[in-house]
């Protein structure tokens, strides 16, 4: 589970994310400076800290890097609330709770989100043959 980012790596990874494309410490430290003073080496050492962490990949360009995000805002955002859920003792109430305090357009995004995986969520499991799981059966080229 990924921990939360902090408030600069979260900048940093917003226009990561916004532009979905490989992007430079230079790109990032221009944007970055029209809302804050902000050096070249603190962007560098928190774009190279995000690659460390595994949220951006990183190929070497002439004589820079360029940064491309591992994977996308939802699923950071999912990861988050997923671990926050797990770690309550009662993962219903837990729920009900952040119900409640959801707006409307967020209710209506989860009743929308619903009807997406609901077709899933009610589907049998599947199996395999002799009634294994597809789980538990060896990859095509793994010389099981």
């Amino acid at each position: 589970m990924p921990r939360q980012l902090g408030e600069l790596e979260d900048a940093v990874m917003t226009r990561i994310w916004q532009w979905n494309r490989p992007v430079t410490v230079r790109e990032v430290l221009e944007d970055l400076q029209q809302e804050r003073s902000i050096a070249y080496t603190t962007v560098m050492t928190v774009m190279d800290n995000l690659h460390q962490k595994g949220w951006v990949r990183r190929e070497v360009d002439g004589r820079a890097y360029r940064y491309t995000a591992v994977s996308t805002r939802a699923a950071y955002s999912a990861a988050l609330m997923n671990e926050a859920w797990s770690r309550s003792d009662n993962p219903a109430a837990a729920l009900v709770a952040f119900f409640g305090m959801m707006s409307a357009e967020q209710r209506e995004a989860l009743r929308d989100a619903v009807r997406i995986v609901a077709p899933a969520l009610s589907e049998p499991p599947a199996s395999g043959p002799e009634g294994g799981s597809p789980a538990d059966e060896a990859p095509p080229d793994s010389g099981r």
